[in-house]
C-alpha cells in the first residue's frame, strides 16, 4: 500500500492535534506539584503520602509506553491515539471527582495509560505521514509543549489552587481533551505497521526493568529512600534490562529489535538522549527552587521568570530547519550541546547581585538552546529508519526521553542534597553555593553528550535534509 498523501488541511492541522496532546501531558505533569498541600488537606490526607498520586501516573507510563509501538501497528494509529487521549481526559475528570486518595491515585493510573500512549503513537504518525524533508520542520513544532509545559505548570498550578481550586487542575484538561478528540476523528490517519506477534515475556523484563529504575531515581530525588534500596532497586533493574536484551538478540520478533541499534544515527541518538537530557530535565526543578529558596523571590516572582525560557524556545523554532540544512546534525548537535552544558554551568554564577535583565537573558537563550536540542535529538534518532524499525524505535526513543528527564530531576536532586548537607535554610550562602555546584556538575554532565554526538557522520541525515528519502510504504487508509 502506497504512503498516505495528506491533503493540504490535515497536513496543516494534525501537528497541532499531536502537540496539543502533548501539551496537556506535560503541563499536567507539572501543575500537580504546586497543588499537592492543598489536595491532602481537602481529602484529610498527610501532605507527605501525597507522593503516591505523582508516582501512580509515572510508574503507570514507564510500564505501557514499551508496548505502544506494537498497540499503534496492531489496532491502528488513529483507533489507539483517540483511545489514549479519551482514556486521559476521562482519568482527569475522575480525579476531580475523586473524594478519598486511594480513589485519586487510581484515577491518576488510568491517566498515565493514555499518557503512555499520546506521545508515542502521535510522534509515530508524524514519522510515517511525512516526507522525510518535512520531519525537522513537524518535529521541530510538536516538541515546543515539552519545554513549555513544564514552564507554566508550576505557576499555573499555584494560580488555580489559590483562586479556584485543586480540581481545576484537572477539569481545564477536559475541553483540551474533547476538542482533540474530535480532531483525531477526522483529521488522524489511520497507520498500521507490520503484524507481528506481542513478545510477552520481553514486555515483562523490560516493563520490570523501567519500573524498578524509575523507583529507584525517583528514591534518589523526592522520595527520599535509603540509599541502600535505591542501590538494590537499581540493581535489579539493570539486571531485569541485562535480561531483556540478552533474550531480544536470540528471538525472532523482540519488543525491541537489537537490529534498532544497526542503524547508527539512531544508536546514537538514543545515547545523546540519555546524556544530554540530564540537564534539561533538571532545567525546571533547579531554576524555581534557585530563586524561591536562594534568593528571595516569591512564587509568583518565580513563576514570571521562567517566561523568557518558553519564549526563546518558541522564537528558535522558526530557524531549526534551516540551521540543520545548512550545517548539518553533526554540527549542530557537537555544538550546541557543548553551548547547552555551558549555560548551565553559568547558571552557577547567579547570585543576589546579578542583574534580574541578566538572568532573564540567560534564561532566555536557555530555552532557545534546549529547543534546538530537542529537535535535532529526536529527529537524527528517528531518520534513518526503516518501516520494519519504526514503531519500535519511536517507542524505544519515548522511553529513553522519560526515563532520562526523571533521572535529570533525580541526579539534580541528589547532588543538591549532597552539596547542602550540614547547612540550613537561614544560612543563605551556603544554600547558594549549593545550587551553584549543582548547576556546574549538571553543565558539565550534559556537555558528555557532545562525545556521543562527535560519533555521527558529517552526512547523518544528508538525503533526509535535502529531500531524498521518504519512509518506506506504511500500511494505512
Amino acid at each position: 500500500m502506497p504512503s498516505p498523501t495528506l491533503d493540504p488541511r490535515t497536513a496543516r492541522l494534525l501537528p497541532w492535534i499531536v502537540a496539543s496532546a502533548l501539551f496537556m501531558q506535560m503541563l499536567d505533569g507539572t501543575i500537580l506539584n504546586t497543588a499537592l498541600p492543598a489536595m491532602a488537606h481537602d481529602l484529610a490526607e498527610d501532605p507527605l503520602r501525597m507522593q503516591s498520586v505523582v508516582i501512580a501516573y509515572m510508574l503507570s507510563v514507564a510500564v505501557l509506553m514499551p508496548a505502544s509501538g506494537w498497540i499503534a501497528d496492531r489496532f491502528g494509529t488513529r483507533r489507539v491515539f483517540l483511545g489514549a487521549v479519551l482514556l486521559f481526559t476521562f482519568g482527569s475528570l475522575v480525579c476531580a471527582l475523586s473524594e478519598t486518595l486511594v480513589e485519586l491515585v487510581a484515577a491518576r493510573v488510568l491517566q498515565g495509560c493514555g499518557g503512555a500512549l499520546m506521545m508515542p503513537v502521535g510522534r509515530l504518525v508524524v514519522l510515517r505521514a511525512y516526507p522525510r524533508k518535512d520531519l525537522v520542520r513537524v518535529l521541530s513544532f510538536i516538541t515546543m509543549p515539552a519545554l513549555i509545559g513544564p514552564l507554566i505548570g508550576p505557576t499555573l498550578g499555584g494560580w488555580l489552587v489559590e483562586y479556584a481550586s485543586w480540581h481545576w487542575i484537572f477539569l481545564i484538561n477536559l475541553p483540551v481533551g474533547l476538542l482533540g478528540c474530535l480532531a483525531a476523528l477526522s483529521l488522524m490517519p489511520d497507520l498500521r505497521g507490520p503484524r507481528t506477534p506481542f513478545d510477552v515475556p520481553g514486555f515483562l523484563l523490560f516493563g520490570a526493568a523501567m519500573l524498578l529504575l524509575s523507583i529507584a531515581l525517583e528514591g534518589l530525588g523526592e522520595l527520599k529512600l535509603p540509599h541502600d534500596r535505591v542501590m538494590l532497586l537499581l540493581f535489579a533493574g539493570m539486571g531485569c534490562l541485562s535480561a531483556y536484551w540478552l533474550r531480544a538478540g536470540i528471538i525472532a520478533q523482540p519488543l525491541f529489535p537489537t537490529s534498532l541499534f544497526h542503524t547508527r544515527t539512531f544508536a546514537i541518538g538514543i545515547l545523546g538522549n540519555l546524556f544530554t537530557r540530564i540537564g534539561s530535565g533538571a532545567l525546571p526543578f533547579l531554576t524555581p527552587l534557585l530563586l524561591q529558596v536562594a534568593l528571595g523571590y516569591s512564587p509568583a516572582q518565580a513563576g514570571m521568570s521562567m517566561i523568557p525560557q518558553a519564549l526563546g524556545a518558541m522564537a528558535v523554532k522558526p530557524v531549526v530547519t534551516p540551521l540543520i540544512q545548512r550545517l548539518g546534525y553533526r554540527r549542530i548537535l557537537v555544538g550546541n550541546t557543548l553551548v547547552l552544558g555551558l549555560l548551565l554551568a553559568g547558571m552557577g554564577l547567579v547570585d543576589g547581585d546579578t542583574p534580574y535583565a541578566l538572568l532573564l537573558g540567560l534564561l532566555a537563550l536557555l530555552g532557545a538552546v534546549n529547543s534546538l536540542q530537542f529537535t535535532a535529538m529526536n529527529t537524527v534518532a528517528l531518520i534513518d529508519l526503516d518501516e520494519n524499525n519504526a514503531s519500535g524505535g519511536n517507542s524505544l526513543l519515548s522511553v529513553v526521553v522519560q526515563l532520562s528527564m526523571s533521572f535529570g530531576v533525580a541526579s539534580a536532586a541528589a547532588l543538591l542534597g549532597g552539596f547542602s548537607a550540614g547547612s540550613t535554610l537561614h544560612g543563605g550562602l551556603s544554600v547558594l553555593a549549593a545550587f551553584q555546584a549543582t548547576y556546574l556538575c549538571v553543565g558539565l554532565l550534559s556537555m558528555i553528550g557532545a562525545l556521543l554526538f562527535m560519533q555521527l557522520s558529517p552526512q547523518a541525515g544528508r538525503n533526509a535534509r535535502e529531500g531524498g528519502t521518504e519512509l518506506p510504504p506504511a500500511n494505512g487508509k
